[in-house]
């Protein structure tokens, strides 16, 4: 092979992905990243920090030491200047390997792409590996459950199918004791942060909470790549016979707000079970008049949520929702069954499908 057919095809190799997951911050997420980063730099790599955000902690700012970092993108936004990750000049140049703090942050309006994730999807695609950091609550199947035992929504979101397309997450971990020993002792916020963070979201429960959640997504995460070389072939999603175990999911999606806690559910569910997933909403025709303006939008938004996850979305159309629907479910094979506490006509769906598993998720009282 020539050198320049060299070149290109380690400019269109994808890059890899490896995400350090932990449960809140101050477990050293950041800091592991870096330490690698330095390891690969004295093996001979060429490494750069594309984004750091250093929250004035002492210890993991010196660990950028001798690092190259790629300056920050200026934006101005409603009178504001704010800085973000110039994904345009990393994959400019051209690096071997970079680190990427803060995987699921949002973007200030003005630059390529709306989240962080999104940035790093196309530096992989430039060829380029990535070192990244992620908290557990910012996946977004987990969302509900992390809103559910700590009262706090994250608003900050990385969708499943992008976990999936880790090379490797590697979990960093501290006991929850050591953590609130770190925050008392002022090394994740200053004092008056810190002591705010200790009131609400940083109590011992909802510490040892997460980390739990942290440690089973890891090991799913795992599971997954270790299965993967033996899985039997899947179909799409959706289409055709279902995969070993003969599970497919179908999530009803209506206008009210709970659909989105519902997407979550079920999506999370079909995950685990390795089973396809199919999002449906039902309309009398295909114009969905039976709903008013504001309803349809809604309906819109969680059709597209769903989409965003992967998740394959159909539409059905009768008079009678919970027949119309229980018609597609019997068309397609599908094996459970997801529905909100008040999606209408629940229990003539029960008698409809008494084959069929329906799980009934009830929402909180705020979404």
């Amino acid at each position: 092979m020539s050198e320049s057919s060299r070149t290109e095809a380690s400019r269109t190799r994808r890059g890899k992905l490896k995400v350090f997951l932990g449960y809140a911050a101050g477990v050293g997420k950041t800091y592991q990243t870096l330490e690698e980063a330095q390891q690969l730099k004295a093996q001979g790599v060429d490494v750069v920090i594309a984004y750091f955000e250093p929250h004035a902690r002492k210890d993991t700012i010196a660990k950028t030491e001798g690092l190259e970092t790629i300056p920050r993108r200026a934006v101005e936004h409603r009178g504001t200047r704010f800085e973000e990750m110039d994904t345009p000049a990393v994959i400019r140049r051209r690096p071997a390997v970079c680190v990427v703090d803060e995987f699921a942050h949002a973007n200030v309006p003005g630059v390529e792409h709306a989240k962080r994730w999104e940035d790093v999807m196309d530096i992989l695609d430039a060829g380029i590996d990535v070192l990244t950091s992620l908290n557990v609550q910012h996946i977004e199947s987990l969302n509900d459950q992390v809103w559910n035992f700590t009262g706090v929504r994250v608003r900050e979101t990385v969708p499943d199918w992008v976990m999936k397309q880790a090379d490797e997450v590697v979990m960093v971990d501290v006991t929850p004791r050591a953590l609130l020993h770190r925050l008392e002792r002022g090394v994740v916020y200053a004092p008056d942060k810190a002591q705010k963070a200790l009131e609400n979201f940083f109590t011992e429960s909802n510490l040892t909470a997460l980390r739990e959640l942290a440690m089973r997504q890891t090991a799913h995460q795992i599971e997954d790549r270790l299965e993967a070389p033996v899985r039997e072939p899947q179909p799409a999603a959706g289409h055709g016979t279902t995969p070993s175990g003969n599970e497919k999911i179908l999530l009803w999606l209506t206008p009210d707000p709970t659909s989105a806690m519902l997407v979550r559910r079920g999506h999370r569910v079909a995950d685990y079970l390795h089973a396809p997933c199919i999002a449906v909403a039902i309309g009398r025709d295909d114009r969905f008049s039976d709903l008013a303006a504001a309803a349809r939008l809604a309906l819109d938004r969680h059709l597209n949520f769903a989409r965003n996850l992967h998740i394959e979305v159909a539409t059905a159309f009768g008079a009678d929702p919970a027949k119309a629907l229980a018609e597609f479910a019997r068309q397609r094979a599908v094996t459970q069954i997801f529905v909100a506490r008040n999606s209408p006509d629940i229990s003539k769906l029960v008698h409809l499908v008494q084959d069929m598993q329906i799980t009934i998720v009830a929402g909180r009282s705020n979404t």
